[in-house]
Parts: C-alpha cells; structure tokens; sequence
C-alpha cells in the first residue's frame, strides 16, 4: 500500500569488486547504492515506477572499507506533487564490531519522481506531512538543498 513506508534501509557487505585502487570504496559505488536504496525507498512510497531527477548536498564524510558492513538508510523528508526527497545516510562498520559503532560515510538528498510507467508521465504521489519538529526541520533542509541546486544549475547554465 503506498504512502506507508517512509523509510527503508539496504545492509550488505563492500566486496573487493566495489573498491578502487586505493583499497577503498569507490564514491560511484556508493552513489549507485544510495540511487538503488532510494528508488526502493521511492516506489515503497509512491506505489509507481519512479526515477531519479536530482542528488543533493552528498559528502563523502567517511571511506569505507572491503569487509565493512555497510548499510545505507533512506528516509523520506519531503513530498511534492509528483516528487519524493529522501534523505539517505550512508554508515559501514567492521562486521565482527558492536552495531553501534557504525561511522557515517556519506549523506545526502535524492529526488524521485514517480511515473506512470517506464515511459509514462509524471504521476501523483501520497502526500506526507511533518509530524514532529525533527520532522519539520528535515523537510525544511529538504528544500534548502534542492534550492541550492537550482543555484548550481543556473551558474552552471550562464557558463555553458
């Protein structure tokens, strides 16, 4: 039933084909599972077929490791008319390690827009509401985020 999962996490262990030659994960590796954990985050929602239109304030904080347990958690923060802002951290730890000490590696906002179809028109998504003020602040900085792209974007344009 859409509108009712507003957060998912995917767990998993980095593997030796995820790393570069640094011994460390590659940040498109993560990029690509921050993407798979938000379109699964984004049609548990929405109940459609989405895809992404925009990633948002993402810093690499932390390297991640071969071996680590990784997990990457999406929670929605915003909702528009057709679109859905996740928040999405992204935390690894040794495995053999307390599940506490996992550390934050990378943070950011992803953007989906839900779809009639693979190649339908945009299509309507539940709507959700801040409950609580931590809730409010995160669809607050939602937004601030996405705005600050669309500065990029247009400093991009004038120099293209």
């Amino acid at each position: 039933m859409s509108g009712q999962q507003r957060q998912l996490t995917l767990s998993f262990l980095a593997e030796p084909s995820d790393v570069n030659f640094g011994g460390k994960v590659h940040g498109g590796q993560v990029m690509r599972w921050i993407d798979q954990a938000g379109y699964a985050a984004a049609v548990g929602w929405s109940g459609c077929y989405s895809v992404t239109v925009a990633v948002g304030g993402i810093r690499f904080v932390a390297p991640i490791r071969i071996g680590d347990l990784v997990s990457v958690h999406a929670t929605l923060i915003f909702t528009g008319t057709t679109s859905m802002h996740f928040a999405v951290d992204v935390r690894a730890r040794d495995p053999r390690g307390d599940a506490g000490s996992a550390r934050l590696c990378t943070h950011c906002v992803i953007v989906f827009v839900a779809l009639a179809g693979p190649e339908g028109a945009s299509t309507a998504v539940p709507p959700w509401t801040p409950q609580t003020d931590e809730d409010r602040r995160l669809s607050e900085y939602a937004q601030q985020v996405m705005a600050l792209g669309k500065d990029v974007e247009k400093t991009v344009a004038r120099y293209r």
